[in-house]
């Protein structure tokens, strides 16, 4: 007859949540494998046995972000006007990472990811990379709302605005983990949503 087993005794997402929050503190190579095992409270071998290795172990972590913080990013976009959400999302990064104040200074899980693995782990890759594009799609998405509200001039280019907050976005998160000085930081954002053409521009002659 067969061996089944012992019967999983833990809630898988569950787990994979907090496995999330550990390489999220501690980042991928600082976090050991008996690290893992202390904070999930699971056994080595039911760790390997439901996520493999420690690197498949990340990475399904990291995707697990990255799908939560889309589901957020579409979330805060939802509702007009789009220049204020975005402001207060670039001046605010825990508003879209989740990162709660009381916490260390994580910055962006992907972003972290992409400074640590990339580009030597092709798999590390492709998922910040699919991150980025999900990141730019629903941004480029609520440019094109805010340019049918007349919050935003027509000629503005919606992809190429995303980036650009995409870049905002991981460079804001970036030096927040080092305690950069919040006021200089925001006025840099400031004057890049202020070169945004306004619906009532009208070019120079």
């Amino acid at each position: 007859m067969p061996r089944t087993g012992r019967p999983r005794t833990f809630d898988e997402l569950e787990t994979l949540a907090r496995a999330r929050d550990v390489f999220w503190a501690r980042g991928y190579a600082a976090t050991s494998v008996q690290d893992l095992v202390e904070e999930l409270t699971v056994q080595r071998g039911s760790l390997y046995g439901t996520f493999g290795d420690k690197r498949s172990l990340y990475l399904r972590a990291v995707s697990l972000y990255a799908q939560q913080n889309l589901w957020q990013l579409e979330s805060l976009l939802a509702a007009d006007p789009i220049l204020p959400t975005l402001r207060r999302m670039l001046t605010r990064p825990a508003t879209l990472t989740g990162a709660e104040p009381a916490e260390p200074r994580r910055g962006c899980l992907v972003g972290n990811t992409t400074a640590e693995l990339v580009p030597e782990d092709a798999d590390a890759q492709a998922l910040v990379a699919a991150a980025y594009d999900g990141f730019v799609r629903v941004v480029a998405a609520a440019i094109r709302r805010a340019q049918a509200a007349g919050e935003v001039a027509a000629t503005a280019e919606p992809e190429a605005v995303a980036q650009m907050i995409l870049l905002l976005f991981q460079g804001s998160a970036l030096v927040s983990r080092a305690g950069a000085d919040s006021q200089r930081t925001n006025a840099a954002i400031d004057a890049a949503l202020a070169a945004l053409p306004a619906a009532d521009a009208r070019p120079a002659r």
